[in-house]
């Protein structure tokens, strides 16, 4: 696919990039998951608020789809953050959450006719 061969270019690139936008796609998800039912996160309790949120009323049964989130929260954050200690994040790193990010993803899209407005 088009999409595949654009994200092994940019992740060769640019896998910290890479990994900021793959993180924040699973980050917008669950922000959607939210807003579908009229709430809205605030910046106070930053991204960890949104997983606290979603995985207060999926887990159970659909916490091990969503754990993965916190952990990459985590390795985004040394990299924007510059924690020089960290490990590097590599094209490896994107190439092995993509999969963790999709079943995010995924997960929103099944809940999101579920779940009814506060």
């Amino acid at each position: 696919m088009k999409w595949q061969q654009g994200r092994s270019a940019v992740e060769g690139i640019d896998a910290v990039g890479a990994y900021q936008l793959l993180y924040d796609a699973a980050r917008k998800a669950l922000v959607a998951v939210l807003e579908n039912q009229g709430l809205r996160p605030t910046s106070r309790g930053g991204h960890i608020a949104v997983l606290e949120a979603v995985s207060a009323q999926l887990d159970p049964p659909l916490g091990a789809t969503l754990r993965p989130f916190d952990r990459m929260r985590r390795r985004r954050n040394q990299a924007e953050y510059a924690d020089l200690e960290a490990p590097r994040i590599e094209a490896q790193d994107v190439t092995n959450d993509v999969p963790k990010v999709q079943a995010i993803i995924e997960l929103a899209q099944r809940v999101l006719d579920e779940m009814s407005p506060f």
